[in-house]
């Protein structure tokens, strides 16, 4: 059996705290009916990650890691999707203990096929960002291939962004993108995943955006939203949308009032936490993009690969995320 090594955290301190992510062993995991046990070859780390790590000291020892890949090794009673030996991928369940681990249970009904194009360690970018797009493009803004209008992307380098901008250029033929990227290497990211226009949001977002949609635009999606309800109310169009999946400190909509404008939240993590049959959902959502990606529509948005899974890479790769320039996705990787 696998030493189930783990990286936990005991105490709510900066990433440059040798303290801040430790090494520790965990008991081998005892699946429930519907849990698959993966043993995990990669990870990446999430803005959530650095939230909950922040967000103060846990109840003892917590685990972090919501992305991961891996093999399954052990299946519950209840398991019909998967199977000893399949190759998995996943975003995970954040009332769970996490994928910072070498042997990591998780609701077979939350997890999808790993693309066999891709490695473990290119796979694990995905799952959490592919999730949160896809549910904000097609649950929340309810568009379809038929769709037409313009989206604006607000934080387009980030890993939902970087999918994002995939998931329109192919699948929504016919809806345009501004992009929002503060540097060179930024602007050159995301008009290689398919925006049409990028803006600085770092100037004037709205004459940048106005510049381009004088007309305003039919839907946003944020990743930062703190202070912007003025500005997006006057750059959508009647009955326009925002998704938005950041937190800000507080919220006041009634700007969209004139223009029946509407703000949605999307959290990935809603279906594992309400449970029941709506789960397996996700599973159908990874699988569609595993199958994307096998047919060479979808790549992955890995840029940083830190090895091994230890506590010491897991610092430097929050460090990396809490820094706010990563572009794309960090993943830590087992060494083979």
């Amino acid at each position: 059996m696998i030493p189930n090594t783990a990286v936990a955290f005991t105490r709510s301190l900066p990433a440059t705290d040798p303290e801040a992510l430790v090494d520790v062993v965990l008991d081998a995991p005892s699946p429930g009916p519907h849990d698959l046990v993966v043993d995990v070859r990669a990870v990446s780390v999430n803005p959530v990650d650095v939230k909950v790590r922040l967000g103060g000291d846990p109840d003892g020892e917590r685990v972090l890691g919501f992305d991961a890949s891996g093999i399954v090794r052990d299946v519950g009673r209840a398991v019909t999707l998967f199977q000893p030996g399949d190759e998995v991928w996943y975003a995970g369940d954040i009332s769970r203990p996490g994928s910072n681990a070498a042997l990591h249970l998780v609701d077979e009904r939350i997890v999808g096929p790993k693309p066999t194009t891709l490695s473990f360690t290119e796979a694990a970018a995905l799952p959490l960002t592919a999730i949160t797009a896809w549910e904000s493009l097609f649950d929340k803004l309810r568009l379809t291939p038929d769709s037409s209008g313009t989206l604006l992307v607000v934080g387009a380098t980030g890993g939902v962004g970087s999918i994002m901008l995939q998931i329109v250029e192919h699948l929504l033929p016919q809806v345009a993108v501004i992009a929002t990227a503060s540097r060179p290497e930024g602007e050159a990211w995301v008009r290689s995943l398919g925006a049409d226009h990028v803006v600085n949001h770092r100037d004037d977002l709205a004459a940048g955006v106005g510049s381009i949609a004088p007309d305003g635009v039919d839907w946003i999606f944020t990743a930062h939203s703190e202070g912007m309800v003025e500005t997006f109310a006057d750059l959508l169009r009647p009955f326009g949308a925002v998704v938005a999946i950041d937190d800000p400190s507080s919220l006041d909509v009634r700007a969209f009032k004139s223009k029946s404008l509407s703000w949605h939240w999307e959290l990935m993590f809603t279906r594992p936490l309400q449970g029941g049959a709506d789960q397996v959902r996700q599973h159908e959502i990874l699988t569609e993009v595993a199958r994307l990606v096998d047919a060479g529509t979808f790549r992955s948005t890995i840029t940083t690969t830190l090895t091994p899974i230890d506590a010491a890479q897991l610092r430097e790769a929050h460090r990396l995320v809490e820094d706010g320039h990563v572009i794309g996705k960090v993943v830590v990787a087992r060494e083979d």
